[in-house]
């Protein structure tokens, strides 16, 4: 069964559609290798809706793509596809599991809030229609992350920080001695602390949205990698960089907030 996003030929070869579908995904990188390997043996394949949103400014759709493997075996992929890429073009993104896929689909931007506000340290309260972006993105900054509950789930939890810190692009993410450490690590914990969408100099928008990742490691210990996703790039382009506090993180969204 061919894909039912794009109308290519229904004979399409199962390599075909996954040449497609791994090359048009922003995070192939990101599918951990044993899945890909497996990809490699896939004999047939079948593409259906799985869900979809639309409402005035945000399209999502979600797809599952099974894959029947020479082994006998069945495989799927998730492909979450979105209309928040530049001038409102279409991205795409894969996960090899559904909850992921999900996770993703509730980290799109929907844009401010009426009547969203925040408070500057000096007691300035600014509001979503505020012109000065940059202050109001300061401000938020600025703030202390709620307290939350920490639920652990056991879910290839090495393998995810493995894949967190591949992904990071800046030069100062963290090193070895942590990708050690979080090689013991079987639970973990994702938080969204921030995530703002607002203009940065030159004017055109830019998209921040920082994640705590939570690791809980075999010897009882606990460590968190700061995840920033951002489109404060000189072109556009979707970005990734990992740091081990929090402080480091936020200021290096107001910083990437300065891009020229």
């Amino acid at each position: 069964m061919n894909d039912p996003q794009d109308p290519h030929d229904p004979y399409e070869t199962t390599e075909t559609h996954l040449e497609r579908l791994l090359g048009r995904a922003l995070n192939s990188f990101d599918l951990p290798d044993s899945t890909v390997e497996r990809l490699g043996t896939a004999l047939a394949h079948s593409s259906a809706l799985h869900s979809s949103h639309h409402s005035a400014s945000l399209h999502r759709t979600t797809y599952r793509h099974t894959y029947l493997l020479a082994d006998g075996s069945a495989l799927s992929l998730w492909e979450l596809t979105h209309n928040t890429g530049r001038d409102g073009s279409d991205q795409h993104e894969l996960y090899a599991e559904e909850s992921e896929a999900r996770l993703a689909a509730s980290r799109l931007p929907a844009g401010p809030l009426p009547g969203w506000t925040a408070e500057r340290s000096d007691g300035t309260t600014l509001d979503s229609d505020d012109d000065d972006d940059m202050v109001l993105l300061s401000a938020l900054l600025a703030r202390p992350i709620p307290a939350q509950p920490r639920m652990y789930v056991p879910d290839n939890s090495a393998d995810h920080a493995r894949r967190v810190l591949r992904r990071a692009e800046n030069v100062d993410r963290p090193g070895e001695r942590t990708a050690r450490r979080l090689r013991l690590a079987f639970a973990h914990h994702i938080t969204q602390a921030f995530g703002r969408q607002c203009a940065v100099e030159g004017g055109r928008d830019a998209g921040f949205t920082l994640y705590e990742h939570q690791f809980l490691l075999l010897d009882g210990s606990e460590v968190s990698l700061w995840e920033i996703e951002h489109t404060a790039t000189p072109d556009g382009r979707h970005m990734c960089e990992v740091y081990e506090d929090e402080r480091s993180a936020r200021a290096a969204m107001e910083n990437r907030s300065r891009v020229r």
